[in-house]
């Protein structure tokens, strides 16, 4: 009966005249600032360049509809300071938004690395560099003014919500809040967006655990849990490697739900090589009218060219598995490596129908 409502509907809207509708969204993994990463960006006036890193997936960032990116660094200013208790540049971030990333995610495991100033620091530079950020907050009223998040996309609402697991044993203190994962807060605010009129609820988990490829039974059990709460696509961080694609249907919610257990690193230091990359997703998100009426998901796989060290204008650089021309012979074999490990995981454990993207 469901499916016959389906045909009915899509057969009335056909006659009414009410195309189909598309919006694109590209989502990243973490965003680092190793020491080493600071170092490889100063220049000896003091300024910082970034203009390197991401120029080979420019396009992939500034032509989707919507970008998203887990900022793994809190910006508590100087002086800046790699793992384990991180400090980036402004700038880094700033380069993050002159990229295309249209929303930052800053609730990990980082983010009380500097205590509530880099906490209140983080949220007052990218106010003022006009980059929109979730996750955390100065205040229980500035949290209140913002959540729950709703992008208006091509004129579509989608929410978009951000947790983590926890901030490495550091306490809230001085008012700030961290959206830390608890089943009935999420849950509450998944209720809120919908009252607002959100067409698709992204859910953004900083979840897992570090180093494991395929995900653990926290993560089983809170993609359960959000299923069955009615959200459309769950976003996954924190492990800092890829772990799968999948597609699920919701019997409860009669839809397909999108998962991504987690994008891996985007851009970082490490030197793991299941780490030494991570995923670009591209989701594209169709409507009929103002409902939603599918998802689909693919993937490119980004590897972290990390800088010559003889070259002092060299930097950090994403390189597609594409683009193998692109990556220097001092690089080659952690490439070759990094991207063969990845296919080979995502091919055993992906669902069938999402495919890595030329």
């Amino acid at each position: 009966m469901p499916q016959l409502l389906s045909i009915l509907l899509f057969s009335f809207l056909q006659l009414a005249g009410i195309a189909d509708e598309e919006v694109e969204m590209v989502f990243v993994g973490d965003a680092m600032q190793h020491r080493p990463q600071i170092i490889a960006a100063s220049r000896p006036d003091g300024s910082m360049d970034y203009s390197k890193c991401f120029s080979l997936i420019a396009d992939d960032i500034a032509l989707a509809d919507y970008a998203v990116a887990n900022l793994e660094v809190p910006l508590a200013g100087k002086p800046y300071a790699g793992y384990p208790v991180f400090s980036g540049p402004d700038e880094f971030a700033k380069h993050l938004g002159d990229s295309g990333f249209d929303l930052l995610l800053t609730a990990n495991n980082h983010s009380l690395d500097r205590g509530s100033r880099g906490v209140k620091r983080t949220v007052q530079v990218l106010r003022q560099m006009g980059i929109p950020s979730i996750g955390t907050y100065s205040s229980s009223a500035q949290r209140d003014s913002v959540m729950p998040y709703i992008a208006n996309v091509k004129g579509k609402r989608i929410a978009i919500l951000n947790y983590t697991y926890g901030t490495n044993g550091m306490p809230m203190r001085d008012g700030i809040v961290i959206d830390l994962i608890d089943r009935n807060a999420i849950s509450a605010d998944i209720a809120a967006a919908r009252d607002m009129g959100a067409q698709v609820i992204c859910v953004c988990m900083h979840w897992g655990t570090e180093y494991r490829r395929t995900p653990d039974s926290e993560q089983a059990s809170l993609t359960d849990f959000l299923i069955d709460e009615g959200v459309d696509l769950i976003v996954g961080s924190h492990p800092h490697v890829v772990q799968p694609f999948e597609m699920r249907y919701s019997h409860k919610h009669g839809k397909e739900v999108a998962i991504i257990y987690s994008l891996g690193n985007f851009i970082s230091n490490q030197n793991d090589i299941d780490s030494r990359g991570g995923a670009l997703a591209r989701v594209k998100i169709k409507f009929r009218g103002d409902s939603l009426c599918g998802i689909e998901m693919g993937y490119k796989l980004l590897f972290c060219q990390k800088p010559q060290k003889s070259h002092a204008t060299d930097n950090y650089m994403l390189i597609p598995a594409s683009m193998p021309d692109s990556v220097r012979a001092d690089q080659r074999a952690a490439f070759t490596q990094f991207v063969a490990r990845t296919r080979s995981l995502l091919k055993q454990h992906n669902s069938p129908e999402v495919e890595e993207l030329p």
